[in-house]
């Protein structure tokens, strides 16, 4: 058993934590932010491999992650203890196209006729993952299996254990000496669900209109190099008249509330060992998506 320190508490640290715990060995989180602060917590978290490279690895770790939450989702069949759910969806394209390179990750994807003003697109179930009750189921997780969630803004990576898993997200430009990593803003507005019971996307935008129990997430934008963290009326407006496209319903839907997150952007996911120090961070848009695949190799790296 090894003593680990990750630092970095979203959903990849989460993650990692709990499977190194599950293979038995001793793992501290330290992170800034708390779950619940993170960039983790504002994601729409449909899986959808989105802004991650290289191709051939992200479809492998995002296979990965689709077994494990739906593996999760039949344990929790209601949804309510993990806040994963599967449900089925729809991307939809303006011009006609081969299958997603990711196809191979999904079990079943369907052709469908165009629609709505579209040319082409493709239905399939995915995983569909309420952040707040996730990122809590996570972190009991961790801590159910012996690990530990502490604050700590830490100016350099840490000493003092076995190895130390670096889940650091945007904090890599400074604790890996990375430039490569740079943010892509991404805004959201969430409404008052309205009966929707499945989730629309066109990813050209990206514009997507996600289902929760109680709420619906609609989105978005992908600014890259973009640090502001303040919502834009005029961007939220935008945001939502090109939802109307995908799901018109939108138009009467209650808006509860705004938010912006940061998304780690890279050329391409690091998933890497130096020394005691194993890199995994890099994961622009699909940190969810392929946060267990990810988990799965941090594991392997280590043993």
């Amino acid at each position: 058993m090894a003593r680990i320190i990750i630092v970095g508490a979203g959903v990849i640290g989460l993650s990692c934590a709990v499977r190194l715990l599950e293979e038995g060995h001793r793992v501290d989180i330290l992170a800034r932010d708390l779950p619940l602060e993170t960039t983790s917590a504002v994601a729409a978290a449909l899986w959808y491999p989105y802004r991650a490279w290289p191709q051939e690895q992200v479809t492998a770790w995002a296979a990965a992650s689709y077994r494990r939450f739906a593996d999760l989702a039949v344990a929790d069949d209601a949804g309510v203890e993990a806040g994963v759910r599967l449900l089925p969806g729809t991307e939809l394209l303006s011009t006609t196209a081969a299958d997603p390179w990711w196809r191979s990750a999904v079990p079943e994807l369907e052709r469908v006729e165009p629609t709505r003003g579209f040319a082409d697109g493709w239905s399939f179930v995915a995983p569909v993952i309420d952040m707040p009750v996730y990122l809590a189921w996570l972190r009991t997780r961790v801590e159910s299996l012996g690990g530990t969630v502490t604050r700590d803004n830490l100016s350099h990576l840490p000493d003092g254990a076995d190895a130390v898993v670096n889940c650091s997200g945007l904090g890599a430009r400074h604790l890996a000496a990375d430039p490569s990593v740079l943010p892509v803003q991404g805004q959201v507005v969430v409404v008052e669900q309205f009966g929707l019971d499945r989730w629309w996307l066109d990813s050209a935008g990206p514009t997507y209109v996600v289902p929760r129990g109680s709420e619906v997430i609609i989105g978005g934008t992908d600014v890259e190099g973009e640090w502001s963290r303040t919502p834009s009326p005029e961007t939220a407006r935008s945001i939502l008249q090109r939802a109307e496209r995908l799901v018109p319903e939108v138009a009467e839907a209650r808006v509860l509330r705004h938010k912006v997150g940061l998304r780690p952007g890279r050329p391409a996911v690091r998933v890497e060992r130096q020394g005691h120090v194993v890199h995994c961070y890099g994961l622009g848009g699909a940190g969810v998506t392929l946060s267990w695949g990810v988990a799965d190799e941090v594991v392997s790296q280590l043993r």
